[in-house]
């Protein structure tokens, strides 16, 4: 493969374009430089200090975790001011117009991970739409879909199921970089203007992360490996119930269970089912805080043996499935607002459907919903095809 430029990379091979401009940045501590050199730091260097950074969910330096508001920082390094885009309720997740007033571009640099829940995507979208009705100019520094660009997986969100954790009707794995999703909302939505791209350079679309040669960089406090962005679309859905989803512990999303579960009739029930790409390994773990937090609790680890053949998505599926026949007594839905949201359960909300959660009720049968998968892959990847990038392989 060849060597790898970033939009960052390639933005900074230019960097006097920016000479004179008041601009922000809206980036996090994954936004690195081929060099490892923080965004605001490698600007900074080159003479285009920004007037103001921009934080998403977990702060500008991920040290936050999930769902906890923040407020606004000064970054210690440069002095610039840090203002939070990620609030205490539902409607402070969309950045008000006034946050881009002063400025005449706003740069947009998130690793995302390819997956609907994760809310970089939304933030990076409705920053675009909102600066750019500002009449500010909005550039996006595109970087790798650490999944790759080819596979799609998943039910497309469902009308009425949108949430910061499924803003957008994507499948659950949709296959692609933050820019191009971006520029498929901007179709989608009309927008008047759009933003300009700073493309990859050197990135294939059948790419996942390890071929890439770069190291991998926590992009959120949950996400300290490529492991962990490989199974998160599946076991992500844990986080609609009352198990342990391994937060608090160091494998997040890899480690699943419950003070009380079975971990090896658990294991051997999924690893009957045979699932492509995967093993299941009973294990005890103890969560250090939030669910469960310094209790116990049984389960098991997801270990993924063929990152090609495995399936996320349907192995989270399964995985519910498992937990709600062999664990009546255990498994329960969560019963805490979910990303501000109290009115919606928030298994839909992940699921962008009720279906799944219907069908382990017992209300529907789930084979005929994973059935439907196939219908929204194909529509998406049609409806995708015309805003890509970076062509698709054979």
């Amino acid at each position: 493969m060849d060597a790898l430029l970033t939009g960052l990379d390639r933005l900074l091979a230019g960097a006097g374009e920016l000479d004179g401009r008041r601009f922000g940045v809206l980036a996090h501590g994954a936004s690195l430089t081929a060099d490892l050199e923080p965004i605001h730091l490698a600007l900074a260097r080159a003479g285009q200090t920004p007037s103001v950074l921009f934080a998403p969910e977990h702060g500008f330096y991920g040290v936050e975790q999930d769902m906890v508001p923040l407020g606004d920082q000064r970054d210690p390094w440069t002095g610039v001011t840090i203002r939070s885009l990620y609030g205490d309720h539902e409607a402070s997740l969309r950045p008000a117009p006034e946050a881009f007033s002063d400025l005449e571009l706003l740069l947009i640099d998130l690793q995302d991970i390819g997956c609907r829940y994760y809310t970089f995507a939304a933030t990076a979208v409705w920053s675009a739409a909102v600066a750019l009705e500002e009449g500010v100019e909005v550039w996006v520094l595109d970087r790798p879909n650490p999944l790759g660009g080819m596979a799609v997986e998943g039910n497309l969100r469902q009308p009425g199921f949108d949430s910061f954790v499924g803003a957008f009707a994507l499948p659950v794995r949709h296959g692609l970089t933050l820019a191009e999703l971006v520029l498929l909302e901007a179709e989608r939505q009309g927008w008047a203007e759009r933003p300009r791209i700073f493309a990859l350079d050197g990135w294939r679309r059948g790419a996942i992360w390890p071929p890439l040669g770069r190291p991998w960089i926590a992009p959120s406090p949950n996400m300290p490996t490529f492991d962990t962005a490989l199974v998160y679309p599946g076991s992500c859905l844990i986080e609609a119930t009352e198990l342990s989803e391994g937060r608090g512990t160091t494998r997040p999303f890899e480690w699943i269970g419950a003070p009380g579960l079975d971990a090896r009739a658990l294991a051997e029930r999924l690893n009957d089912a045979a699932l492509p790409g995967v093993r299941f390994v009973p294990t005890y773990f103890k969560p250090q805080y939030q669910k469960h937090a310094g209790r116990t609790c049984g389960g098991i680890e997801i270990v993924v043996t063929d990152g090609a053949a495995f399936r996320s998505f349907r192995t989270g599926v399964e995985l519910l499935a498992a937990l709600a026949e062999l664990e009546p007594g255990v498994f329960a839905w969560r019963r805490d607002p979910y990303e501000f949201v109290s009115d919606r359960p928030a298994i839909d909300l992940l699921s962008g459907d009720s279906r799944l959660r219907r069908s382990l009720e017992g209300d529907e049968d789930l084979s005929d919903w994973i059935d439907s998968w196939s219908a929204d892959e194909s529509a998406f990847r049609d409806e995708r095809r015309s805003i890509l990038l970076y062509p698709e392989e054979p």
